[in-house]
């Protein structure tokens, strides 16, 4: 019941407009990566998600952001059945905690959950798409038969602004992309590069 209340709250206050190019009931593990310039990132792509499906969908998110407070906390736990992951390793420690990461979101994927990744890594302050760490790299190759879903996220920024708390209503656009074909032998660089034109590409795309 919560998280129903919650997907129309968003889509009222958001006003997506959503796009598929992919099959939106398809019940296959996959990973959806976005760009990333909002806190309502992961809320608005959960929310544009069918309902059977969406229960099966699991937002990776800051612990720093989503553990603050007991509001967050339930949400993030008990509603959103977020995977929180640490971002504030210190430089010696970051290699480590970003194998980590990725290996609790595999493990939290299990068998048949799909998850929401921003690539990214962090939320960018004018709105450009930044180059995407290695995490997904690594994901993907931890969950070779999940499928790799992009999306891309327009006006989310303006309706939530970094370090802002207010929502401003207004409308904006959810698209999701086909499927991404990797190959086992695929370089790092190359697979990331294609991943965010694969991104990049959905822009304006109805």
């Amino acid at each position: 019941m919560i998280d129903e209340l919650l997907a129309s709250a968003c889509r009222v206050f958001t006003g997506p407009s959503v796009g598929w190019h992919c099959d939106p009931h398809a019940e296959v593990q996959r990973i959806y990566f976005a760009n990333h310039s909002s806190h309502l990132d992961f809320i608005a792509i959960w929310s544009a998600l069918p309902p059977r499906v969406r229960a099966r969908v699991r937002p990776v998110a800051g612990s720093d952001y989503w553990s603050r407070d007991p509001v967050r906390r339930y949400l993030a736990g008990h509603v959103f059945r977020a995977l929180l992951v640490d971002r504030n390793s210190g430089v010696a420690a970051k290699a480590e905690a970003a194998r980590a990461s990725v290996q609790r979101i595999a493990d939290g994927m299990g068998a048949g959950d799909s998850v929401i990744v921003f690539p990214e890594g962090t939320r960018s302050l004018d709105g450009a798409m930044r180059p995407f760490k290695s995490g997904l790299y690594h994901l993907a190759r931890a969950k070779p038969d999940a499928e790799l879903v992009p999306v891309h996220l327009e006006n989310l920024n303006r309706i939530l602004p970094k370090g802002e708390a207010l929502v401003v209503p207004m409308f904006s656009r959810v698209t999701f992309g086909t499927p991404l074909r990797t190959t086992s032998d695929e370089p790092k660089e190359q697979f990331l590069a294609r991943a965010r034109w694969a991104v990049l590409a959905l822009r304006g795309v109805a």
